[in-house]
């Protein structure tokens, strides 16, 4: 794609400042909704432009198959990079619409992966969001038993913290999360800075039911 003057004084910007991520939602804010322009951004490939371009798309012009392919565009970058920019798209972009929401739930068993956590996200999101919890987290924790230890990185990591937050948040799941996450073993041994939570599983839900007490 031939970038526009605009896009590429932005472009220029982004790719030599190496901005933080404060400075890219300043920006965003300052812009607003430019769909035309993120188009041109995502287009680029580079990180820092496509992390501004999820936060000016116009969700309204986002169709089913233009997520396909940003998803599948996503697979170009490392997994930092594409875990960031998973998540900015989320919750900039796919949860502020009925009509993309509703298309997530249809993504649990997608082939793609950045669909799937997607989903799992989305799932943890709505309760730790202070939301009601859905009625599905008992058909959630057999998936998560059946799935989470052969699941992707990406996908896994999304999986566990939507353990994490049923255990959390739903008392009567909260055994059965803690037994998973004991089973699994997953994040036992991560090293976490002070004053964080960790992803072990069982550590996370005694944390954050202890800070809720």
């Amino acid at each position: 794609m031939v970038l526009s003057a605009k896009a590429t004084k932005i472009v220029s910007e982004l790719t030599q400042d190496k901005p933080k991520l404060g400075d890219l939602k300043k920006l965003g804010g300052e812009i607003k909704k430019d769909h035309d322009l993120a188009m041109e951004l995502w287009s680029t490939g580079e990180f820092h432009p496509r992390l501004l371009a999820t936060l000016i798309f116009d969700h309204k012009l986002l169709t089913e198959s233009a997520i396909d392919q940003l998803a599948s565009d996503l697979l170009q970058h490392d997994l930092e990079q594409r875990n960031q920019l998973s998540d900015w798209l989320l919750a900039n972009q796919l949860t502020k619409s009925r009509k993309l929401v509703a298309l997530i739930p249809t993504w649990e068993t997608n082939p793609s992966p950045v669909l799937r956590r997607w989903f799992w996200y989305h799932q943890a999101r709505l309760r730790w969001t202070g939301q009601v919890p859905p009625e599905n987290s008992a058909e959630l924790l057999k998936s998560l038993e059946k799935e989470m230890a052969d699941a992707e990185p990406e996908v896994q990591w999304a999986m566990n913290f939507c353990a994490c937050q049923i255990g959390v948040h739903e008392p009567q799941f909260r055994a059965r999360c803690i037994k998973l996450g004991k089973a699994l073993g997953l994040y036992k041994d991560e090293h976490v800075s002070k004053n964080c939570t960790p992803s072990y599983l069982p550590e996370f839900i005694r944390i954050e039911v202890a800070k809720r007490e």
